[in-house]
């Protein structure tokens, strides 16, 4: 073993720009990121572009010229409005290396919402690409502030630059571990979005952490079809491959149609998604069929995030496809994950989120005190990859701790006496009907249990004569049993089941059939939002 090679095994990489250069020297030949291409089994076909950890060091050498040539220096914020993509991979990666801070920008956001984050950001500089240039040169004169667009192909990978140290390169020290590398914003159901302040060495934390608790190695590939502007695919397909030396297939969207084609072309080892894409894949398959399980056999592991999965699709996605979910969850505030069930099949449970991963957590009650296993209160967390607070926010910021610094995270849910977490619901969202708490998800369970549910979502529903009752917004499936043949029809009957299943008192007293529910970028449901417009 070389001495730079020792030294990498010897020293864990504390920053984002670690990650880069330990990996350029330990992996340089090896790919780090692939474009995803339509159903091929080739995986080294001829319209691919390919990225390896020794180009995406270079490369982030460019991209720092780029942004120095922009008006901007380390220390700045450059906000990214572009989708998935190797370019965008690129831009994220190479300002965070710099030491600049990275702002991706949710393209799902309204025009407001949008100028909203690009003000209050304080970002120098605007990445986007072609198809967003126009929107978004709208709206820097209403800014405030001098602010340059620079427009980037997502799917042309930049550039790189040799490693000749230039003189603003050699007289720019790296940044510090406590450096901020990320101001991501959330997407609350109410009010304005918050930006999530998050360090160089709390990224780094969670990347080893990442491919710690899935043991990750750098055989491992994972197909990427969340958005890089989620902290999802942030966190676990951008970021978690540079500790591993890994690598990731970045398909421009996730398509429920190409998902497998992709999957298995590219040669992928695992698969990250959120449980609505469980969902769409449930349904493709019923409709479409499922691939050939010995084209699946190369992935090992299906990791579910972001919100808790129904325990209806856990069983019906393992036994379609014959690959074990790993369920997880975390938070934009915890640099993504921060439970996780065991890599190991045996010792997972259907309907938790898992054990702590990457810190610590605790349930907490009203008075902020610890709460005996079995009881229901606020999920928190302690650790490393713990946000430093909300930008420009100190109340906020206030608000999230207890006083001896755990992040209260508004999650209802409790622990069992194996230390697994099962999270019912948030506290905004908590049904109190005639006094009596009811967790959303008990009410979503009982409906995607009948075959006519694709998806279910309960909210609390102002009610004079129970402060509060249920509506259930609901998503039916293609080819309905005949028992569902009406909307009269399909609401008696899913009114009836729902009676079986958790008695009257807990019967939605309001059923409303919807094509679609309201998401945030990672595919959480968006309660709240179920009351406005008539849902």
């Amino acid at each position: 073993m070389s001495a730079g090679a020792a030294a990498d095994v010897a020293t864990t990489p504390a920053t984002v720009h670690e990650l880069i250069e330990a990996a350029a020297r330990r992996w340089p030949g090896e790919v780090y990121a692939l474009d995803a291409i339509d159903a091929s089994d080739a995986p080294d076909a001829a319209n691919r572009h390919t990225l390896t950890f020794a180009a995406l060091a270079a490369s982030c050498r460019a991209v720092q010229r780029r942004l120095r040539a922009a008006g901007s220096a380390p220390g700045d914020t450059v906000s990214l409005v572009m989708p998935n993509g190797l370019a965008t991979l690129q831009w994220l990666l190479g300002a965070m290396h710099g030491g600049w801070c990275v702002n991706p920008v949710n393209l799902l956001s309204q025009p407001d919402a949008m100028r909203y984050v690009l003000e209050h950001s304080d970002c120098r500089v605007v990445v986007a690409s072609p198809e967003w240039a126009e929107p978004v040169r709208a709206l820097l004169p209403s800014l405030g502030r001098e602010v340059t667009l620079v427009v980037s192909d997502p799917a042309q990978p930049l550039a790189g630059e040799d490693g000749n140290a230039t003189d603003e390169f050699a007289a720019a020290p790296p940044p510090a571990a406590g450096a901020l590398a990320l101001l991501m914003y959330t997407s609350g159901t109410t009010g304005r979005p918050k930006g999530v302040m998050l360090t160089q060495a709390n990224l780094a934390a969670n990347a080893h952490a990442i491919s710690a608790e899935h043991g990750l190695t750098a055989g491992d590939r994972v197909l990427g079809v969340l958005p890089l502007y989620h902290i999802n695919a942030f966190a676990v397909t951008m970021l978690a491959p540079l500790a591993h030396g890994g690598s990731v297939v970045l398909p421009p969207k996730f398509s429920a149609t190409q998902f497998w084609a992709q999957a298995i072309g590219a040669r992928c080892t695992w698969i990250n998604v959120v449980p609505t894409m469980i969902a769409f894949l449930l349904e493709a398959a019923a409709r479409d069929g499922a691939p050939p399980r010995d084209k699946l056999a190369r992935i090992r592991l299906c990791r579910s995030a972001s919100s808790a999965l129904a325990p209806e699709h856990h069983r019906a996605f393992e036994a379609t496809f014959g690959i074990g979910i790993v369920e997880t969850m975390g938070l934009t505030e915890t640099a993504a994950p921060s439970f996780s069930n065991p890599l190991d099949a045996t010792r997972r449970k259907i309907g938790s989120v898992g054990r702590a991963s990457g810190g610590e957590a605790r349930i907490i009650g009203a008075d902020l005190e610890p709460l005996p296993d079995g009881q229901t209160g606020e999920l928190a967390i302690r650790g490393p990859h713990v946000m430093r607070g909300y930008y420009k926010n100190p109340e906020a910021s206030a608000a999230a701790f207890t006083p001896d610094g755990w992040l209260r995270t508004g999650d209802l849910g409790h622990r069992d006496a194996d230390g697994f977490f099962f999270v019912t619901g948030r506290i905004k969202e908590l049904i109190i009907k005639g006094g009596e708490n009811i967790a959303p998800r008990e009410i979503d369970e009982a409906l995607l249990a009948h075959p006519a549910v694709l998806e279910a979502a309960a909210v609390g529903l102002p009610d004079p004569r129970y402060g509060q009752e249920i509506l259930a917004c609901i998503v039916l499936r293609d080819g309905l049993p005949s028992d569902c043949a009406t909307e009269a029809a399909c609401r008696a009957e899913l009114l009836t089941h729902c009676e079986r299943q958790l008695g009257r008192f807990k019967t939605p007293k309001e059923l409303r059939f919807v094509t679609e529910l309201p998401r945030g970028p990672s595919g959480k449901v968006q309660r709240l939002k179920l009351l406005e417009g008539g849902g």
